[in-house]
């Protein structure tokens, strides 16, 4: 049976280190730190969440270079992300540290380091290479996603309700948006059926968004709520359909 939806109070998921002092660490060690503009700065100031990952890497002839993707989702939802630059190739090969604002003066700075295409005879250069993180559809607040993605497949009745993998997926998400696409809240004692559409919108670390797609309806043999849950919007509005065949 579904319940109304409870706000919780926020409780930051646990980390070693605030948005704030992750930022503070990372314009600590970066050589230019100075050259960001100051309404980045300002924007980071009152983020509500980071996240760093891995961008690229070329190890070669005891040289190195990575690069890193540091994401800090703002208080209006959006996403900003700064690139960090790590190499060896300076006099006396010592780590250095470089921070950029925008992708083209980090592939710039990149391209300015003494390191060649591939180095057969020495090592084999790695490199990752990942998709860039989108601006986010939503306007998603920091709260215990988690939790709350597993509380949504717990109570959807469908059998072919999202699995095991869904679940998985989501219990990544750190930040999500309920939106309703259809209908009205079903309250109890309201006279015949009635079908309400959410999408659940969630927020993972590595900047992808992930929507599950819920409805809610008394089309039961008995008026009872019923929860179903499904991965798409096509699929969600289809259940809906057949729901309401079954009435005429």
């Amino acid at each position: 049976m579904s319940v109304p939806y409870e706000t919780a109070a926020y409780e930051p998921p646990e980390s070693p280190e605030s948005p704030e002092e992750h930022l503070a660490r990372l314009l600590g060690r970066a050589l230019n730190s100075f050259e960001l503009p100051d309404e980045t700065i300002r924007q980071l100031d009152c983020a509500l969440a980071h996240d760093s990952s891995l961008h690229s890497a070329h190890h070669s002839a005891g040289l190195h270079r990575e690069t890193y993707r540091h994401t800090w989702l703002l208080a209006d939802g959006s996403a900003l992300t700064l690139w960090e630059l790590v190499h060896n190739t300076a006099r006396g090969h010592h780590t250095q540290h470089e921070v950029y604002a925008d992708d083209e003066e980090l592939h710039a700075a990149t391209a300015r380091l003494p390191l060649p295409p591939d180095a057969p005879d020495f090592e084999l250069p790695v490199t990752v290479q990942l998709s860039p993180v989108p601006a986010p559809r939503h306007t998603y607040l920091p709260d215990d996603s988690a939790d709350h993605a597993r509380r949504l497949l717990r109570r959807a009745e469908n059998a072919d309700r999202p699995g095991a993998d869904t679940a998985a997926l989501l219990a990544t998400a750190f930040a999500h948006q309920i939106t309703q696409a259809f209908g009205r809240p079903c309250r109890t004692g309201r006279a015949g059926p009635c079908f309400s559409l959410y999408e659940h919108a969630f927020l993972l670390h590595d900047g992808e968004e992930v929507s599950l797609w819920e409805v809610e309806h008394t089309a039961t043999p008995d008026g009872r709520h019923m929860c179903e849950v499904y991965v798409t919007e096509d699929a969600a509005r289809d259940a809906m359909e057949r729901r309401a065949a079954r009435l005429s």
